[in-house]
């Protein structure tokens, strides 16, 4: 049916030049887009598609508004105005309310209206589910979870007992949450496992990628705060606290008892070691390892980039002699300091 511009603008806060009364129904790409709906402009590389495209209307920053005639949605970001777009046009939804019935659901367990229980799910006894809680086929929810209003479990999920998962969050296929975090200790050689009595408690408006997994914690509970965006294949280990509105690319594996605060980013294949503190408004680029807590915010990086493979070989051995390097060099700053001391001495006589 669609929705018209002036709904939209209203919606996302854009300014409307144009036809309020048009409606849209979906986005797309400039190069492809049709009359029924919308696209944007995020980089002046695609300004050449502006004059071919077919867009009911087009996203732009308001210093672009001249360099389109038709209908115009004016944003200072027009990637975030698309993503805004994208929401309102493309929502998540499903069909009927209840459970399929190759569902198993335990007695006990408490399911508000409005919601959905997919195909092969089991939910264990204690489990308390929210308002409109989509949980696909196959996911498995532990005794004693609690599940907020509006979540989303997408097909697979595993939620262990006793995990929390607050409002609006969405957690993609293959997700654990709750499984045991790595703990053991040594006796003569041999591992003895140490019980996990924690849980993972998941704030409101987080969204957790395919088979990531947070661990529970070992005593006290794994946090993962209000708006964390974690990406694909990401490994929180136990007893780690994650500050809201963080977000964290694919691969990422954050080590036990790590504290990171709000508001920090971290790039694909980062690392952070156990028990150390990260500072509100960190950011990481790609594969950076954290080996010493973070008390001052900003830009931190350690990858070394690509090279060639006799260049590359070639560094290494340096870099296995860099610390015979330094003694040599204090050696000889040693050795100049005494000669420009005997030279001083000299010239006075």
């Amino acid at each position: 049916m669609g929705i018209s511009l002036g709904e939209v603008a209203g919606q996302i806060g854009a300014e409307l030049i144009g036809d309020p009364d048009c409606l849209v129904d979906a986005v797309a790409p400039l190069s492809n887009a049709t009359n029924r709906q919308i696209s944007f402009l995020s980089s002046d590389r695609f300004l050449p598609n502006l004059s071919s495209t077919g867009a009911a209307a087009v996203i732009l920053r308001p210093d672009q508004r001249d360099r389109f005639s038709g209908n115009r949605l004016l944003m200072d970001d027009p990637y975030l105005g698309y993503a805004k777009v994208a929401s309102i046009l493309h929502p998540f939804s499903f069909k009927g309310e209840g459970g399929d019935p190759s569902a198993v659901v335990d007695e006990t367990a408490s399911i508000a209206g409005g919601g959905w229980v997919g195909p092969n799910c089991v939910v264990m006894e204690g489990v308390e589910i929210g308002e409109s809680v989509f949980i696909g086929a196959g996911s498995v929810i532990g005794s004693g979870c609690r599940i907020g209003r509006g979540t989303r479990l997408l097909a697979n999920v595993s939620l262990m007992p006793d995990t929390v998962i607050g409002d609006d969050c969405i957690i993609h296929p293959g997700a654990v949450l709750g499984s045991d975090g790595f703990g053991f200790a040594n006796e003569e050689g041999s591992w003895i496992k140490i019980p996990q009595l924690g849980r993972v408690v998941v704030g409101d408006r987080v969204e957790i990628g395919a088979n990531s997994t947070i661990d529970r914690g070992a005593l006290e509970d794994t946090v993962i705060e209000d708006g964390v965006k974690i990406d694909n294949l990401v490994h929180i280990a136990h007893n780690v606290r994650i500050g809201e509105n963080s977000a964290m690319a694919a691969m990422v594996g954050v080590a036990g008892s790590t504290v990171i605060g709000s508001g920090c980013t971290f790039g694909g294949q980062a690392g952070i070691v156990g028990h150390l503190e990260i500072v509100d408004g960190t950011h990481c680029t790609a594969r950076t390892l954290i080996t010493r807590s973070i008390n001052k915010p900003g830009l931190y990086s350690s990858a070394t980039p690509a090279d060639p493979n006799r260049k590359w070989r070639r560094n290494v051995v340096q870099f296995r002699k860099l610390n015979e390097s330094i003694q040599r060099l204090r050696a000889l700053e040693k050795r100049v300091e005494l000669i420009s001391e005997q030279l001083d001495g000299s010239n006075t006589d």
